[in-house]
């Protein structure tokens, strides 16, 4: 198991270096559909999520719906896999002319989960990865008060495994851990 620093598994894959890459890589799957059959990669769909703001029991914005201007005023931790200090969400706001205060960065939904059950930082995390911060317990979610799109979680690998049977077994068993 490698953790992913970008969202683009591509080199990983072609060079060998992981055989099955899960998680949300919408570009990548765009150009594998563009290339069709003259991609090396191939693709399945484990399931779609939706994103949620995720801040701890008891934080002042819990007890009630949450507004774009608590959610722009609020302080945020950002999880970003590429390091970069803008996201999907900051898009969005931009789009309404607006923005939020990002205070702190990771590189992971466990820290995220961690570092926001634990002070009064909101988060945006697919509400599928909650169980993956190890305190979904102590968090608390709400909608996010702007449209963003869903989450498609998908598996990649490389067309060389596509017929070795220890893969294609590997390949049902994320499947079926992804409907469970």
């Amino acid at each position: 198991v490698l953790p992913l620093t970008t969202r683009d598994p591509r080199r990983l894959l072609e060079g060998g270096e992981a055989d099955l890459a899960v998680g949300y890589f919408p570009e990548l799957i765009t150009t594998i559909v563009a290339q069709g059959a003259d991609s090396h990669l191939h693709h399945a769909r484990l399931y779609d999520t939706r994103y949620v703001c995720v801040m701890r029991r008891g934080h002042p914005l819990a007890a009630k719906q949450l507004s774009l201007d608590g959610f722009c005023e609020a302080h945020h931790l950002l999880v970003s896999f590429s390091g970069r200090a803008q996201g999907f969400v900051d898009q969005a706001l931009a789009a309404l002319g607006r923005q939020r205060r990002v205070v702190l960065t990771v590189n992971q939904f466990f820290t995220a989960g961690r570092v926001v059950a634990q002070s009064d930082l909101l988060t945006v995390l697919p509400e599928s990865f909650l169980a993956a911060t190890g305190n979904a317990d102590g968090l608390v979610t709400r909608d996010l008060p702007m449209t963003v799109g869903t989450v498609q979680v998908e598996m990649i690998w490389h067309l060389r495994h596509d017929a070795d049977p220890a893969h294609r077994w590997l390949r049902e068993q994320v499947q079926a851990a992804a409907v469970a």
